[in-house]
């Protein structure tokens, strides 16, 4: 299945990629998705790392590390929001 990647925010910048998009296994998951991410090592494994702080929707939906990806998804990872 193919996933679309939408980074924004400081890891758009540390990644240098605002999409791209990935062929991943049947049946895989955010928690999947985000340790395929974080092999790439360097600056991938660093800012997705467990205690980094960033969220993940999955079309348009905050998801969790078990939420299942289907063909297509769109999937956007980002830094947490604050606001005043």
């Amino acid at each position: 299945m193919n996933v679309n990647l939408l980074y924004f925010a400081r890891l758009r910048e540390v990644f240098g990629l605002a999409s791209e998009t990935l062929t991943l296994q049947d049946g895989a998951n955010v928690d999947a998705l985000i340790e395929m991410l974080r092999q790439r090592g360097e600056v991938w494994a660093e800012n997705l790392a467990p205690h980094r702080a960033f969220r993940v929707a999955v079309n348009q939906d905050v998801a969790n590390g078990d939420t299942p990806l289907i063909d297509r998804a769109e999937v956007a990872i980002f830094p947490p929001v604050t606001g005043g």
